[in-house]
């Protein structure tokens, strides 16, 4: 991955995370890694843990960010969460998986688009 292409995704994740703590989200993790990939930010929102998965577009093309998380990367980041519970231990919460699709447009302000519950495990 260049340099550019991380500072993007590093930069919408900034963004995300300010926007999920603006909702409410406690962040307790972000980058985590596991031996699937990693999670951008692992959150508790209101009793539910939450992994999240940050989307960053420069635009709104090809169906802007979120429509980025197909079936193939939703069963990547369940075996991701299912690495990071089983290191929780105890009494695992509910969980769910929420995308958030960052649109930086230039010259116009950030769009961020939060889909909570974005897909079901089933």
């Amino acid at each position: 991955m260049t340099h550019a292409r991380q500072s993007l995704g590093k930069h919408g994740e900034d963004l995300a995370c300010r926007e999920l703590r603006r909702r409410g989200y406690a962040i307790v993790a972000r980058r985590y890694r596991t031996r699937f990939g990693e999670i951008d930010v692992i959150a508790r929102h209101q009793g539910t843990l939450v992994f999240v998965e940050v989307k960053t577009r420069r635009s709104g093309g090809f169906g802007g960010a979120t429509a980025a998380v197909g079936f193939h990367k939703q069963r990547r980041l369940i075996n991701m969460a299912r690495s990071y519970l089983m290191g929780v231990g105890g009494t695992l919460p509910p969980c769910r998986f929420d995308v958030v699709g960052v649109t930086l447009a230039p010259g116009d302000r950030p769009v961020l688009d939060v889909v909570v519950n974005a897909f079901v495990v089933g």
